[in-house]
């Protein structure tokens, strides 16, 4: 059995110098050995420092208390932890940085974001510092750490590698030239999905950049042979993990009363300009899972905040809960986010209603299926499985 919804949500109080460091399932940078590395280096300079992939904030802890930190954080998990650290911090891309603001920026590479977020978030981090500033960049050899130390030493000027460990690497560089402006940010694409010509919208880092992933079209075309067209028109519907709304915008279309729940704010707001470039309606929240949605009802009780995990009210009922959940991290596959995607679906199902989650065939999902909703079937199975579980109906 995985973690149980409660178990996803809840958060960690580990002890730190003067304080507390919250971490949980889903949210990076605890027990990652770039971040360990990071914090090990880093050390004060000057008055104003910036976090540009913080995690749960543990790379720049030695700065707290000697400078002014700030913490930029894509993740609604991540910012939870963040926000209950009592760790100064905002939901926001790398680009959003201040200009010419800060003497030293902390920045653990998010290579599993792709070449052009990394690259991105690097233009803004130069352009975050103060001529003279320093950076402390850290990241993996094995994914990129040397193509992107050389990007980043072009932009800034002097640098120099200060530890190896294994496969970490950790550099500080120092800004000697001015920084170039940020490349385009938004890109479109055109995908034709159950017969309809949808234009995409994304900024970088987004899932499945530049075309509609092969699952996706999968799930879709299960969906429809499942339910019929019609039968998705004026039904509730929840996608969990929507990324920039490749599920989503193809079932609003068809009628759907989508809600969209997303933890990353780059998939968000990609998701939020394709809704409106198409003319389309949905409800789009960023969320960690589900607990953006109605809290109450079932597995609340006295226990602690951070103990309790969203439940099901009237009102966040579903009849249909679509998912194409994420399964890697930077190579490794991580699963705690795909079981909290099934254990929000069995909660938030109304009686009768139907579950439907593409996966890739090796990733055994079937006994928690099994476990959550009692039987479940196999509704295609191509380069990737379609599988679907109803919710019993009370009496």
């Amino acid at each position: 059995m995985g973690l149980t919804l409660a178990e996803y949500h809840r958060l960690t109080p580990l002890p730190r110098p003067g304080g507390v460091l919250y971490v949980k399932p889903g949210a990076r940078g605890y027990r990652d050995p770039v971040y360990e590395a990071l914090q090990a280096a880093v050390a004060p300079f000057g008055q104003r420092a910036l976090d540009l992939n913080p995690g749960v904030g543990l790379a720049s802890l030695p700065l707290e208390g000697r400078m002014e930190v700030d913490r930029l954080e894509t993740s609604r998990a991540a910012f939870r932890c963040l926000q209950s650290s009592g760790l100064k911090a905002r939901l926001a891309p790398p680009w959003e940085a201040e200009e010419n603001a800060y003497d030293l920026v902390v920045l653990a590479l998010p290579a599993g974001r792709g070449t052009a977020y990394v690259e991105a978030t690097l233009v803004s981090a130069a352009r975050a510092l103060r001529m003279g500033g320093r950076v402390y960049l850290a990241g993996d050899k094995n994914k990129g750490f040397e193509r992107y130390f050389k990007e980043a030493r072009a932009l800034l000027g002097y640098g120099l590698v200060l530890k190896r460990e294994g496969p970490v690497r950790v550099a500080l560089l120092e800004k000697e030239r001015e920084a170039p402006p940020l490349p385009s940010l938004w890109h479109p694409f055109q995908a034709r999905l159950l017969g309809e010509t949808f234009t995409f919208f994304h900024l970088p880092g987004v899932f499945s950049a530049g075309k509609v992933d092969k699952a996706s079209v999968l799930l879709l075309e299960a969906l429809v042979g499942e339910v019929g067209r019609e039968g998705i028109r004026g039904r509730r519907i929840l996608d969990l993990g929507a990324g920039y709304g490749a599920l989503t915008l193809p079932l609003a279309r068809l009628g759907g009363e989508v809600t969209a729940l997303e933890d990353d704010l780059v998939s968000v707001l990609s998701l939020e300009r394709s809704l409106k470039e198409n003319r389309l309606a949905a409800r789009v929240l960023h969320s960690d899972v589900d607990e953006a949605l109605a809290e109450g009802g079932v597995g609340w009780g006295s226990r602690p905040a951070q103990d309790q995990a969203p439940g099901l009210t009237e009102e966040e009922a579903f009849d249909i809960i679509v998912t194409n959940p994420p399964f890697h991290v930077g190579g490794a596959v991580i699963l705690d986010v795909a079981q909290a995607f099934v254990e929000a679906a069995a909660a938030r199902l109304k009686p009768g209603g139907g579950f439907f989650l593409v996966a890739n065939p090796f990733l055994k999902y079937e006994p928690l299926l099994e476990e959550r909703f009692g039987a479940f079937r196999t509704l295609l199975v191509r380069e990737y499985k379609v599988l679907f579980a109803e919710k019993a109906r009370r009496g």
